[in-house]
């Protein structure tokens, strides 16, 4: 599904894994927005987050999560 943001961006929900997940995605936790500031590889394919906010999130190589990402112009 895309949808046009209130800023005028173009914007899609979009599964990511430890493998997919970038800087800038937005994944709701506990029914807060969390945006991506950094991320740091860890072993065996996990990833730890971490938020604007400060707070950080380990996860899995196999973990899935909804995240909402601006989309591009081509």
């Amino acid at each position: 599904m895309n949808a046009w943001a209130p800023g005028g961006a173009l914007v899609a929900r979009v599964e990511v894994t430890a493998a997919t997940v970038q800087r800038g995605d937005v994944i709701q936790l506990g029914g807060r927005a969390c945006r991506v500031r950094d991320l740091f590889q860890l072993s065996q394919g996990a990833k730890q987050l971490v938020f604007e906010s400060g707070e950080l999130l380990t996860i899995h190589a196999r973990t899935r999560l909804v995240a909402v990402r601006s989309m591009r112009r081509r």
